[in-house]
């Protein structure tokens, strides 16, 4: 029986298990495994896997590999990218104060902005967004208005005025995977406050409705951007805090936010 070390941190509820990939040479299948660690009640508990690793490319410091609850493998996770790289610094595998990380959709440049016993905050610089789109979706009760866009993982974004007058879960999981989303898609939905802030709801691909996401908040503010209904600088509340955004004008994502340890422990393959 193999004993595999790991750590849990979450980003404002949104919390993600971190391995290293040496302790999982022996898992035959990171699937299963990513499935059985994330069951809440009979596994570690977690909206997914992060899996680092020293990085093969001379541009990037560390790789990191996310997979979600259900098996399947992210694009990118803001969150869970954020949780992975604050590992490297508990753990002392990294003490520079910016990091390059490889992911499937690319590097993206971390810079740790401070720390406070277990919680770490950094802006992450995730690249420009993809094919920011309005579209008409037709879900079984109705036609949406929403925007698609890509942030590393494909979101789809509503405007909404009141969060209980619909029954979001249930529009998320359809729209999840719609026909329209060959992939599957993210689901953002976006209630405006002002110019300066928005507040969400996720429903997250591969893991179902989720307490903060990093792509989705970053999606939230772009598409509010779009439209015209806020700012280029956003703070975006979700039930588990506050990600700050930036979409600079050259296009350039930004985004600040924390990652707090859970605990760590070993779990038995």
């Amino acid at each position: 029986m193999n004993r595999i070390s790991f750590c849990k941190f979450h980003g404002f509820g949104n919390d993600y298990i971190v391995f290293e990939a040496d302790d999982l040479r022996d898992v035959f299948s990171i699937e299963n495994f990513a499935e059985k660690v994330c069951r809440r009640n009979t596994g570690i508990g977690g909206d997914g896997i992060a899996v680092l690793e020293k990085s093969e490319n001379g541009a990037a410091d560390y790789s990191c590999r996310i997979i979600n609850p259900d098996g399947s493998e992210a694009g990118f996770s803001g969150n869970g990218t954020r949780c992975a790289v604050a590992y490297l610094y508990f753990k002392n595998l990294w003490s520079n104060e910016n990091l390059k990380l490889e992911t499937r959709s690319g590097i993206k440049n971390y810079q740790l902005l401070e720390t406070d016993e277990n919680a770490f905050w950094f802006r992450a610089e995730l690249g420009k967004p993809l094919a920011v789109t309005n579209y008409e979706l037709r879900i079984t009760s109705e036609v949406l208005p929403v925007i698609t866009l890509d942030v590393g993982n494909p979101v789809c974004a509503i405007f909404v005025d009141d969060f209980a007058a619909i029954d979001w879960r249930a529009i998320g999981a359809e729209i999840e995977t719609h026909r329209h989303f060959p992939e599957r898609t993210n689901v953002v939905f976006i209630k405006t406050i002002d110019r300066k802030n928005v507040e969400i709801k996720i429903w997250e691909r591969g893991a179902g409705e989720t307490s903060s996401s990093g792509t989705c908040s970053m999606a939230a503010a772009i598409a509010s951007a779009f439209v015209g209904k806020t700012d280029r600088k956003v703070s975006v509340h979700a039930s588990g805090g506050t990600t700050e955004t930036v979409w600079r004008d050259d296009g350039e994502m930004l985004i600040t936010g924390r990652a707090d340890l859970a605990f760590c422990g070993e779990w038995f393959e």
